[in-house]
């Protein structure tokens, strides 16, 4: 399963990419217009209205001597999606380790465990605010959808410049945390890192 949606991600398939692309953008989109229901129902409609149609035809075909009789959806029918006990065990435990340490997580940040941390998740949450007023979640998820499409096929095509970028970004947010907690310890120069350097003197 996670080969396919890997597939999916990467565009092996272009047909079938575009299509599950395109429909999920399109039932989304409809989200502004229609309520949740109403979407289920109309894709759900039409997804049987194609199906029995399909099946019908094939059955035709057979009936016929034009074709072989095989169900046109043999395999999706034959495709395997169950779980033995000891997966789902597994899967379950994962999910309640993510969950607690999540909670965890939370309870740190919320309470101020770790106040540089703390001051992170304020100003996010801050900035969120400011995201809320321009778009709503429904079309983050859009954008979500289709960043997942299309950012790691573009990573896979333009690695080594966005690599480049990055690190190029990632030192600058190191030079600001460094800055940071030195002003939270009362400044003064940073320490020589090069090896046998002097070390500030004590105030």
């Amino acid at each position: 399963m996670a080969s396919k949606v890997m597939d999916l991600i990467y565009w092996k398939d272009t047909e079938r990419t575009g299509m599950v692309l395109t429909g999920i953008v399109v039932g989304l989109l409809s989200l502004f217009q229609l309520s949740v229901i109403s979407v289920l129902a109309t894709v759900s409609l039409a997804v049987m209205c194609f199906t029995i149609s399909v099946r019908i035809y094939y059955q035709v075909l057979y009936i016929l001597n034009w074709g072989d009789g095989e169900h046109p959806f043999k395999s999706y029918l034959d495709m395997d999606i169950s779980f033995t006990g000891e997966e789902a065990d597994l899967y379950m435990q994962k999910a309640i380790v993510m969950a607690l340490s999540a909670v965890e997580s939370l309870k740190g940040l919320c309470f101020v465990k770790n106040l540089l941390e703390s001051i992170k998740l304020l100003v996010l949450v801050y900035l969120v605010t400011y995201l809320g007023e321009l778009c709503n979640g429904l079309t983050l998820l859009i954008i979500g959808i289709i960043a997942v499409f299309s950012l790691p096929l573009f990573y896979r095509q333009r690695q080594e410049q966005v690599d480049s970028v990055i690190a190029k970004i990632q030192a600058n947010i190191d030079n600001f945390k460094d800055t940071l907690r030195r002003l939270a310890h009362g400044g003064g120069p940073p320490p020589d890192s090069t090896p046998g350097g002097a070390k500030p003197k004590a105030q």
